[in-house]
Parts: structure tokens; sequence; C-alpha cells
């Protein structure tokens, strides 16, 4: 596991102080791995983060924000170090009023110059603008507050084109250190300006007076002559004479100045048309500028020369001018449509996204780029999930598998989970009862595991990106939070209430898609007729095991974990819990069928080797068997935060019930078919000797078989330990899993045991006893015996130390095999021989004295020999 990283560190900014709106640069040491880590970044407590670009670990550019402290720190908080800390702090100026040639860091309108002492806007040329510095000396700006000069002179102003300009501020402001020798020069300086005013209009008129005085001395003379005529035809003569001399010398003037004012009008011609392309050259060359910064992605300049021609030439009324914008607005709206493709365009982070949103609000465009992009990221999700469904199902049908770029997100098709879970795929029940089955597919996944693994997967890298980019269009933190963007951010807020619901069925359409694809592939049943075709496919060759089951019922619950993380709303998820539910029920279902096949086989590896309790390994077996069964289903069983209870419905309680009654009916069965096997189906050649259980008589083993007698001994031994410990003991595990009906599976279970146990015990007697009981009859009466002609008793006859040989010999083989089974069988068999034997003796018609002798001798040797298994049945029929 890697190392965490160190959180950020700020240790310089450039520039330190400035106004709102100033690009600043940060510099630092662990600024971030990438854009998509930056995930915080404040500047006197506002967050910039909007305005941010990530350039290296070390480097962040931005543009300050609006903040309330005049000076803090610089914040930076990235996902892999988390919040960081700041070694500067950055002060916040107030922005000043900006004269017409002040450097600027923002652009102002020179054209529309706002004269405060009239009142009203005056388009003046910027060579007629005032002087930044009247006074013609050094400005030394004074260290005194703002806030106290704003005290010290109410209702005024430093400004001098101000209507409320006041002196003493201007000069405490801008020359508090200023000697008076300097002041002096300043009174100097504003007295020369004044006079080169007065000279200037002087000058002018002095210019001219020689040709007004030419002019005035030419009319006088015309008016003596006139006078001095008298006359009205020498008026006439002499007016006629003045206009044709002065035609002439207006054609004379014009012949010969023609040509030199006309190369004077040419040249003032292209001196005002040069004048016009410089002074208007950032319009002129702007279409141009436009295309190449959008070749290089310079999207923010684009905008922002955009915004300045719009606030110039949007409303111009000059046709050169209008032609021009007219251009400019076309490449605007290709942008419009360049960035709209980008921003629909899939797959795209969601930086990228962002940013297309804020370019695309900056350029005015049309509908709401924002909603538009999150339908494209809904519609895109949808497709990633069906082509991710359609891709499985093909390759399980035995198609190759489409490469899709829309479904390489990564270059591990198969995670290592589940490789790491094929290699483990058994539940390791021991290799005693392993199926061969499993060896078959362990080694490999199934399809629609590895499928479920890789939607699932895909969702959660999808679903994230597209719920943050809702969340910043409900807040509006898609626009800057500047004052100029706050119209937007309220449009967007609005629009985002109105879509709520819009929004809310999409999330909840990606949550059904997901669950209806997992339900196809692993529940298909549970899909309705018209669904199995859009979410189905898949060929169920066999049921998922349980183990495999169990791996998709964590996927999934991580996948849940993981949407919940996002905090969607839980009822949007609910979905998925009930997809958990269904998929637990079914592993546990599942789990509990195997079982039941796993335990039918367990009759295939029973060796017949008692051990000194006399059982076989045939109830560890199939305790162990159950044991790892409901281990297996422990994480199933287990409730996660938010999920109910497996046994919540009463089908499945019911279902279980029956499930888990017919586990033990199974290995019951398993029992009597083993303890009634004929001697030919039974293999012996793994049978062998357990040298740690003393063998009085070697019976068992010497004959390397097994009786139809043994059998049923070493069945009722199991039989036994069964009812008195592997029952009960499993009865607490069912218990401690949280079973229900516990009561029930244990009678049943207990019932059908005992119901066995019964049937082979009187099959076992029937064997031993009856062979024994017959015999006693012929041997009573062998030689012509007769009760009422018979010789003085001289001891017990041959019958009946035949008939305790055998009474021995059965003792024999049940001590052999379980010590526990001597009393209760030996009763039963001296009961059945008692019985027998009072019969007999009952129906004799009388006895001689020898005979009643006779009769006595041997009834008493039998209770006698046998009296420690005598019942009370078998003690009233010797007392006959």
């Amino acid at each position: 596991m890697s190392r965490a990283r160190q959180p950020p560190l700020v240790t310089g900014i450039s520039p330190n102080e400035g106004i709102s709106w100033t690009k600043v640069t940060i510099r630092g040491e662990n600024l971030g791995t990438g854009p998509t880590d930056l995930i915080g970044l404040t500047i006197c407590g506002h967050n910039c983060l909007l305005t941010a670009e990530w350039m290296s670990a070390s480097k962040i550019v931005c543009r300050v924000g609006q903040a309330k402290n005049d000076k803090g720190d610089i914040i930076v908080t990235t996902k892999s170090g988390g919040k960081g800390t700041s070694t500067v702090s950055f002060k916040l100026l107030k922005p000043e009023k900006i004269g017409i040639l002040d450097q600027s860091a923002v652009w102002v309108d020179e054209m529309n110059y706002y004269d405060m002492r009239t009142d009203r806007n005056k388009g003046i040329p910027p060579l007629s603008l005032r002087p930044a510095n009247p006074l013609g000396i050094e400005i030394d700006k004074g260290r005194f507050p703002q806030k106290d000069l704003e005290a010290l002179f109410p209702g005024m102003s430093a400004d001098f084109t101000s209507e409320n300009f006041s002196a003493a501020w201007y000069l405490i402001e801008n020359h508090s250190t200023t000697s008076f020798d300097q002041l002096k020069t300043a009174v100097v300086n504003l007295k020369k300006q004044a006079n080169k005013k007065n000279e200037g209009s002087l000058a002018y008129v002095k210019g001219g007076l020689s040709t007004f005085f030419e002019a005035q001395d030419a009319l006088s003379a015309i008016h003596q002559k006139l006078e001095a005529d008298g006359t009205e035809k020498v008026e006439g003569s002499m007016t006629q004479k003045l206009e044709n001399v002065l035609n002439r010398a207006s054609n004379t003037a014009d012949t010969l100045f023609q040509e030199v004012l006309g190369r004077k009008d040419k040249a003032d011609s292209t001196r005002n048309a040069l004048n016009v392309l410089q002074r208007f050259k950032f319009l002129f060359n702007l279409p141009l500028n436009i295309e190449r910064n959008i070749q290089k992605g310079d999207y923010d300049v684009v905008i922002n020369d955009y915004e300045k021609a719009k606030s110039l030439f949007g409303k111009t009324e000059v046709q050169v001018f209008k032609k021009y914008y007219a251009e400019v607005e076309t490449r605007i709206e290709a942008l419009r449509e360049l960035l709209l493709d980008k921003l629909l365009e899939t797959p795209s982070t969601l930086h990228d996204q962002k940013r297309y949103i804020r370019y695309l609000s900056d350029l005015h465009a049309p509908g709401d780029p924002a909603w538009q992009c999150i339908g494209a990221q809904h519609q895109w999700i949808l497709q990633l999930m069906h082509n991710c469904k359609e891709s499985y199902v093909k390759e399980q049908k035995g198609n190759s598998l489409l490469h899709s770029p829309m479904l390489d997100l990564d270059s591990d098709v198969r995670p290592s989970p589940i490789g790491h879970l094929s290699q483990t795929a058994s539940l390791k029940r021991g290799s005693s009862f392993q199926s061969g089955r499993d060896d078959a597919w362990r080694y490999k996944a199934p399809q629609q595991v590895v499928f479920v693994e890789k939607l699932t997967k895909l969702v959660v890298s999808q679903l994230p990106n597209f719920w943050k980019l809702w969340i910043s269009y409900v807040n509006g933190s898609l626009f800057s939070e500047t004052a100029e963007k706050s119209g937007q951010m309220e449009r967007s807020k609005k629009n985002a209430r109105q879509r709520q619901n819009d929004f809310k069925k999409m999330i909840q359409e990606v949550m059904y898609s997901l669950v209806k694809l997992i339900r196809g592939a692993l529940l298909p049943f549970s899909l309705r007729e018209g669904e199995s075709r859009q979410y189905g496919g898949w060929e169920m060759k066999s049921e998922l095991s349980g183990q495999w089951l169990t791996h998709v019922i964590q996927t999934v619950r991580l996948s849940s974990e993981s949407l919940t993380a996002l905090e969607i709303p839980n009822d949007m998820l609910q979905i998925i819990q009930d997809l958990i539910l269904d998929l637990r029920v079914r592993c546990i279902i599942v789990t509990l069928q195997h079982t039941a096949e796993d335990i039918k086989r367990l009759a295939e590896k029973e060796d017949w080797v008692v051990d000194n309790e006399g059982l076989t390994s045939l109830p560890s077996q199939f305790e162990q068997c159950i044991i790892h069964s409901l281990q297996s289903l422990k994480t199933v069983l287990d409730c996660k935060p938010g999920e109910a209870s497996v046994f919540q419905q009463q089908k499945t309680q019911e279902d279980v019930c029956q499930l888990s009654i017919g586990i033990m009916q199974v290995f019951i069965d398993c029992l009597e078919q083993l303890s009634t096997k004929p001697d030919g189906d039974i293999d012996t050649a793994h049978l062998s000797v357990d040298v740690s259980s003393p063998d009085l008589f070697g019976s068992i083993h010497e004959d390397s078989s097994l009786s139809s007698e043994q059998r049923l001994l070493i069945a009722l031994s199991n039989c036994r330990y069964l009812e008195r410990h592997t029952f009960l003991n499993i009865a607490e595990h069912f218990e401690k899993h949280g079973f229900q009906g516990l009561e029930k599976i244990t009678q049943v279970s207990m019932e059908s045991l005992k119901e066995l146990d019964q049937r082979l015990f009187e099959m076992y007697i029937e064997f031993k006893a009856d062979p024994i009981v017959g015999s006693l009859e012929p041997g009573i009466y062998a030689g012509y015996f007769d009760w009422k002609d018979c010789l003085v008793p001289a001891g017990v006859r041959n019958y009946l130390k035949e008939a305790l040989v055998n009474i021995i010999a059965v003792h024999a083989e049940v001590f052999t095999i379980s010590k526990d089974l001597v009393p209760r069988v030996m009763s039963r068999v001296v009961e059945a021989v008692s019985e027998e034997l009072s019969r007999l003796m009952q129906c004799v018609s009388s006895f001689s004295k020898n005979g009643a002798l006779q009769a006595r001798l041997e009834i008493c040797a039998l209770r006698d020999t046998v009296a420690i298994y005598l019942t009370p049945e078998s003690k009233l029929a010797s007392l006959f």
C-alpha cells in the first residue's frame, strides 16, 4: 500500500496584493497530482477553485475573487494530501477609480468617458484626455489608511475629475512627504499649463491676422472706387470686372494648387484611414485572432475579446464596423457549436465538462448546455451498460468478444478479485466429499460473474461524475461566483429546481437498468416476460454455485456502499437493496441444495473403519459438510447497514426449513442405503484396520469383509451418535446463523432418525435372535426326549448350551462394534429366547418329577447366565 502524500504547502504568491479578479500565481509543494486531484482553493476565505488552473505539483494559476477579509492565507486542498497550509498571505486592496491614462489589468472603455463635473457621458479623443499628474511632480503615495481619509473628508474625493474634489485630500494622499520647494515647483507647473491654453488661442488668432488685413484692404479699395464714380453704370461695370478677376484668380489658383491639394486630400484620407486602422485594429484583426486562439484552445482569450468587441461595437451604426462585427459573430457561432460538440462528446472528465459549460455560458449559447450535458451523460451510461451485457453474452455463446472503445475503460477485463476467487472457488469442504465438477470450473470465473464485476465497476466509475455534475448544476457552482455571474447562477438554480424530477427519473433509470441486467444474468426467473430479451439472453447451462453467488453479493454490496457515499437519496438505491436481498435468499437456497447433493455422495466415501466408540467417519463428515456450508453463508446471512434479514419473509423461512429437513433426510437415507446394501455391492478394496482401536476378537478385519449384521450394528452405532451429538450440534449451528424453525427441523429429523434406528434394530434382532429361538424346540426334544419319562437330571442339556454359546457370540459381535449397544441388543435377544423357552415349557401337558427338575435346572441355568440382561418381560417369562 502506497504511503499517503504530504498535505499541500503554499510558499509563495505573485503578486502578493491586488484588487478582486487579479490573476495570481501560487507556488508551493504537494499542490496536487493533476487537475482532478485539486478539490479546494481559497484566498482570503474566498473559494477560487472555479478559476484555478493546475499547472504542476508546485504551481497553480487563478484569479482572486471578492472576499470579505482584507488579508488572508492561501489554502490548497487536494484528494491525495487533504487540506494544506500557507506560509504567505495575500492582501486584498479596494478597487480604485481608474483614470483614462492609468494602466489597468482589465479593459476600460476609453471612447465613452464619463465627466463627473457635467454629470453626463462625453466622447473625447484620447489626445485630449486630462493628465494623470496635474502638478507635474513625482507622486509619493502616503501610508494614510483610506478609511481615515474618508472619515476626515466626508463626502469628498481625491479624484480631480470629481465634482466633490478636495485638494487637501489629494495632497495628503499623493504628496504627504513632498517638500515645500517641490510644492512651489508644482504651483509654477500649474500656471504654465494655464498660460499654454491662453497662448494657444492667441497664437491661432495671430497666425490669421495678415490674411484678414489683406481681405479688408481689398474690400475698402473697391468700396472707395465705387463711391468716386458715383454712377450706376460704373458700379455695374466695376462689379462685373471684379467678378471676372476673382473667377480668373480662382481658376488660376485651382489650376496651380489642384495637384497639391489633391495629394494633400489623398494624404489626409490615407492618414485618417491609417489612424482608423490603428485605433480600431482590435476589431479588424479580431476574426483572425479568434481563429488562431480557437486552434490553440485559448477559449478564455476568445471570450474576453468577444466581450470587449461586443461592448464596443455591438450597437454601432458604422457600416465597416458592422461588417467586421458580423464576421466576429459568425466565428463565435462556430465556436459555440464546437464547444457544444466537445461538451456532448463522451467520454469526458468532469473538469472538462464544467469548463465547456462555463465557456458556453459566457458566450450566451442558446438553451441550457449544462442540462444537455447531463442528458448526454445519462444516455452514455445506459449505452455502456447494455453494450457491456451484449459483449459478454456474445462471448458466452462462443463468438469472439468485440473490442469496443466504449467498454475499454481499463486494461484489465477480469478484475483481480475474480482471478483470486477463481483459484479458490471451492468451499474447501474436504477432499473426502469434494465433487468432481469443482475442478472443471474452479480456475475460471463464470461469464455472468465477470459481467457483474465489469458492470458494477462501470457504474461506480461513471455515476459519481454524473452526480457531481448535477450537484454543481443545482448550486450554480458551474459558473463564476463573482458578481457579474450571479444572474447565471440564479438561472441555473431555477432550472435545476424545475428539473429535479427529471434528474431523479434519470438516476432511477440507471439503477433500474443495473438491477435488471444483474437479474437477467443471475436471476432470470425474476424478470417479467417482456424484459427477458432486453436484459437477459444468457445461456443457463447450469446455475451458479453458492460461492460465486456469495462473491457477486459482495461485489453488489461494495457498489451500493460507493453509491451511498455520494449522498444519493436512499429511495433511489432501494431497488439495489431489494436485489441484494433476492441474491442472498437465492444463494442460501442454492448452497443448501448443493449441500444435499454433496451429502448424497457421502455414501461413496464410507470406509467402514470403526473407532473406539463404534463409529465410522460418516457422522463427522456429515457434520463438517453442514458446518462448512453454513460458514460459507456467514457473509450472506450477516446484514449490512440498510439491509433486511433474509428470513423476514415467511416463504423464505419455509423454504429454508424444508431444505434443512431435506438435508437431514438425505443423510438418513444414506445410512439406510449403506446398512441394507447387498454384500456383493459393497466396495471393500479400500477397507483398512484401525490399529488404534482395541479389537479383542478381530473378527471384522480378519475376513476383509463385513457381514450384513455387522453393517447393521455400525449403522446403529452411527444412529445413536447422530441422535445424541451430531444432530444437536447441527441445530446449534443453525441457531447460531439465525435459521428459523429449528424446533421443526430437529423434531422431524429426530423422528426420522429414530424410525430408521428402530428398523435397523429390528432387522438385526431378526437376524440374530430368530436362529437361536428356532433351535430351542428341536434341541429340547432331540433323541425323543419326554418330560414324563426322563432320567434324573445330570446337568444342562446340549440345546441350552448351544443357545448360550450363540448368545455369547452375539454379545461378542456387538461388543466388538460398540460396547454401548450391548445392553440394548442382549436384552432383546435374551427376551426372545426366554419368551420362546417359556412358551415351550407351557406347552408341556405334564412333567414327571425328573422332568420338572430338568426343566427347572435349565430355566435357572439360562436365568443365571444372562441375569444382567434380563428385562421385566424376560424375568416374567422365566417364572412360568
